[in-house]
């Protein structure tokens, strides 16, 4: 007997969700392990997680903390708050106060919140971490992408933010400035950070300064945007990048003062959907962001790794003719094949999504297309995460990479192995 019963779902799906597929971040993940199941060889370039371990003084915090089960404050265990705003002082010289800040179970989901709460239009530059645009779509918020050129690295123009506010000065607006950049790895210079700042001032923008891989400098340099625009700009980062404990969920807001009643808003709508962070990883959070020479030793030997290996691929990528804008932080790098284009053409291949699911199919890499990131999709660009090795035998063996005239394509091999082969495997699949 036929089933013609409707499922509500099918019907009543929300229009802001209907057409939106998961995180591709996620999605490559989740692809990534099924081909391992079947056997295939997978070299994981998609998802960006950081492949260090948490450290050890942290993860013994957590030890420590596990018996921690009552509910904590909405806003954050006040502890925890404390030891945030003395990390904001002393990280980027900014004035900071616990009541200003917000604790959330990954700089995510407060991201999400400040769009629902706050009736403003989004303004991200392409390419953008791919969950900003999807985030406004479905609460609902109009998105302008600021176009960024080649010559520039890739990076939000003043000018082209500018030009978005001028054409309606008093329209309420949030802007996105994430540096050192996912999915470039660029970062600003101070001018152009006092040159953002000024403009966002000058049409009352609210900035957050998504710095969650501020840490992750690769010279230990990132200045917040915060010191030029305080009385504007929302400071977001969590555990996840230079911490190594993304699966952990941790993040937070940190307000200006003259903001206080935005953090109260986001506070209400957090007290009625995900209540509070788990409170053993707030108790843990406490040590990290207190930090110590135990975290200085820690992201010395994190940055340096991650330099490193990152001039090996560069070397490489330039030998092939791939070009790409220069990382001087995280662990992405935004490849373009365009010198390729008509060699991929002959092979059917024309857009950025093509060219990486070919990829995986036939070399077994996966990366992520420049259009998740909002490029357009005939740019044949795309994200590596160069992350595919053991971080602990990485962090073990660096003491290596403080002699000048140590073999520092030696360590990659030795260490990141699959790395190695995943970048030969791209140079042969373009040259086959």
């Amino acid at each position: 007997m036929q089933n013609n019963i409707k499922k509500p779902f099918q019907v009543n799906l929300n229009l802001n969700v209907r057409g939106l597929e998961p995180s591709s971040t996620l999605a490559i993940n989740e692809r990534s392990r099924q081909l391992v199941k079947e056997g295939k060889e997978v070299f994981r370039l998609g998802l960006g997680q950081s492949p260090f371990p948490v450290p050890e003084e942290v993860v013994e915090s957590l030890r420590r903390n596990a018996h921690q089960k009552e509910y904590l404050p909405v806003s954050g265990l006040p502890e925890l708050r404390e030891s945030i705003s003395e990390f904001n002082v002393r990280m980027h010289k900014v004035d900071d106060r616990p009541e200003d800040i917000l604790i959330g179970p990954g700089s995510k989901e407060l991201i999400f919140l400040l769009q629902l709460v706050y009736y403003g239009d989004l303004i991200i530059p392409t390419p953008s971490w791919v969950s900003y645009a999807p985030q406004a779509q479905i609460i609902g918020r109009h998105v302008h992408w600021v176009p960024t050129q080649h010559s520039n690295d890739l990076r939000m123009s003043p000018d082209m933010l500018e030009e978005i506010c001028r054409k309606d000065p008093d329209k309420p607006r949030i802007a996105i400035l994430n540096y050192p950049a996912n999915p470039t790895g660029v970062t600003y210079p101070i001018e152009r950070l006092k040159r953002l700042a000024e403009v966002a001032a000058k049409y009352n923008v609210i900035l957050v300064s998504d710095e969650i891989y501020g840490l992750m400098h690769h010279n230990n340099q990132h200045v917040s945007v915060a010191r030029y625009y305080p009385e504007g700009t929302i400071i977001s980062n969590g555990l996840s990048k230079w911490c190594g404990a993304g699966g952990w969920r941790l993040g937070f807001f940190s307000f200006p003062s003259g903001l206080r009643w935005l953090r109260d808003a986001m506070a209400i709508a957090a007290s009625e959907t995900f209540t509070t962070t788990s409170a053993p990883i707030q108790y843990a959070a406490v040590t990290a962001f207190n930090g110590g020479p135990f975290m200085d030793d820690y992201l010395t030997k994190v940055r340096k790794s991650l330099k490193t290996i990152l001039k090996y691929i560069m070397v490489r990528f330039d030998i092939l003719k791939i070009t790409y804008p220069t990382p001087q932080g995280a662990f992405y790098i935004f490849p373009d094949f365009g010198f390729y284009r008509e060699a991929l053409m002959q092979r059917g291949i024309t857009t950025s999504k093509e060219l990486c699911t070919r990829l995986l199919e036939e070399t077994g890499v996966a990366m992520l297309p420049g259009s998740d990131f909002g490029r357009d999709p005939g740019e044949l660009s795309a994200r590596i995460a160069y992350v595919d090795f053991d971080g602990r035998e990485v962090l073990e063996g660096s003491g290596v990479l403080f002699n000048d005239e140590a073999n520092h394509d030696y360590f990659v091999e030795k260490h990141c192995s699959k790395l190695v082969k995943a970048v030969e495997r791209i140079g042969n699949w373009l040259q086959g």
